[in-house]
């Protein structure tokens, strides 16, 4: 089962999103678990306090290596890893959602001042993780994105494993198009090709639009996939052949 333990100074702010709609459903089911750990609950003062100045001088305050390393060793681990949300980290991946949610789950370290003292990295093991090229206040935000990422992954929780075949980031590309009722809203018609029930012309126009918006909106993901071809995961692989 997928189990995913946040580190933060703020749990209150779980489940939040991750409690509503699908995936809390699939939380009270069992499905998946959550668990929040405070960092708080392992300073070494009666002010709770968990930081102190950065080393060598500057703005801010730094999260201590030893409170940090409290925290993580009061849980289980089970092979779960540690990733510590950070804009300097490893841009997190529809891949790498899709390995997390086939294994035991994930530990996720939520920073917060100027970061964590750079011991911890090191020490426990702990591996950097970005969602973004931008900054936040702290790692919550990031943790629920993560979680979510690969909570919606794991078997019947989304509710239909077809739809994830052919979503963003699928087969390399980013989604096609997608449109519903009314037939017609502002003057703008559904594609005919659409209302045709011929399903390979249908597969077809999806492709040729997928193709376009990648190579429009991420320059990246078309230069990829133009030089390894399609990318399906063996799950896909086996649906489709």
């Amino acid at each position: 089962m997928f189990s995913a333990t946040v580190l933060t100074l703020f749990p209150e702010l779980f489940p939040g999103p991750l409690g509503a709609s699908i995936l809390g459903r699939g939380l009270a089911e069992g499905r998946w678990t959550l668990d929040t750990v405070n960092i708080r609950d392992f300073s070494d003062n009666k002010y709770g306090s968990v930081d102190d100045t950065p080393a060598g001088g500057g703005p801010g305050l730094v999260m201590r290596a030893d409170i940090l390393a409290a925290a993580i060793d009061s849980v289980s681990r089970n092979d779960r890893p540690v990733l510590c949300l950070s804009p300097r980290g490893t841009p997190f991946t529809q891949a790498r959602a899709q390995a997390l949610a086939d294994g035991p789950g994930v530990i996720a370290l939520c920073g917060r001042f100027e970061g964590v003292d750079e011991r911890i990295f090191a020490a426990r093991q702990v591996e950097e993780v970005s969602i973004g090229d931008f900054v936040l206040a702290g790692g919550e935000i990031g943790a629920m994105a993560l979680i979510e990422a690969c909570v919606r992954l794991i078997p019947a929780v989304l509710g239909s494993a077809s739809s994830l075949g052919e979503e963003s980031f699928e087969g390399g590309l980013l989604e096609y198009p997608q449109y519903t009722r009314p037939r017609e809203f502002d003057g703008r018609a559904i594609p005919e090709v659409l209302l045709s029930g011929d399903h390979q012309k249908i597969a077809q126009w999806r492709r040729k639009k997928a193709e376009d918006i990648t190579r429009a909106r991420r320059p990246d993901l078309w230069d990829a996939y133009q030089k390894s071809g399609p990318i399906r995961s063996d799950k896909n692989k086996d649906e489709t052949s």
